[in-house]
């Protein structure tokens, strides 16, 4: 592996809902750099999770950085909330927006960064013009939804095509990787070019938090 920095991000969806506190807790001990929140509306995503009044009430329980991923249909209708709720990184997907660019602005426009997710069944090619405006690229190795499944190995692909094209375009946004990441397929991830590493199960099912986050990390 190289010397790029990788950064740890458990998300809250494989936590207990009755003790999200108690889940921000752990994360906050365990070493890692950031806390992934997946917010699903039954639309896009066949699931329902959290909402901009969640990332408000955890906000003040940690300094991490807050990673929230919209699994939504018109995403652009939640950058103010999500803003003033205190998210760091507002990603939503290329596939439920039309005007990309213009959410991609209307992000950093809040104060935000931005990012933008594919699915399993979206090539790279469609984020082509986007990726000099990005912040990060999240590249999803399972079908949206529910947390616990088994990686698509060949989405990784994706993952060193765009470290790639990041590096010929000189863009500095960061790859993040989602579904079906463990202990045991972490460091071929990062080899593939991830920087963010986001994992619910693993962590959350571990019984070593900060061992856990050093396995994702690549690190044990």
């Amino acid at each position: 592996m190289d010397n790029r920095i990788i950064f740890a991000a458990p998300s809250i969806l494989s936590a207990d809902f009755g003790n999200l506190a108690g889940a921000v807790r752990r994360v906050d001990e365990s070493g890692a750099e950031w806390i992934h929140v997946d917010v699903m509306d039954g639309h896009f995503a066949r699931n329902l999770s959290f909402g901009p009044k969640t990332v408000a009430d955890l906000r003040p329980l940690t300094k991490l950085v807050m990673d929230c991923h919209l699994m939504v249909d018109n995403p652009q209708e939640y950058i103010e909330s999500f803003a003033e709720a205190g998210a760091d990184y507002f990603t939503f997907h290329a596939e439920a927006a039309v005007h990309s660019h213009r959410i991609i602005q209307s992000i950093k426009s809040a104060g935000m960064k931005a990012g933008v997710c594919i699915v399993p069944g979206t090539p790279v090619g469609v984020l082509e013009e986007l990726l000099p405006d990005l912040d990060l690229v999240l590249v999803l190795l399972v079908n949206p939804g529910f947390g616990g499944q088994k990686m698509i190995a060949p989405c990784l692909d994706k993952v060193s095509k765009l470290k790639a094209l990041r590096e010929e375009r000189g863009c500095r946004y960061l790859l993040s990787v989602d579904g079906g990441v463990t202990a045991d397929n972490a460091r071929l991830v990062i080899e593939k070019g991830a920087d963010v590493i986001v994992a619910g199960s693993a962590f959350f099912n571990a019984r070593d938090d900060r061992e856990a986050v050093r396995k994702l990390k690549g690190l044990a």
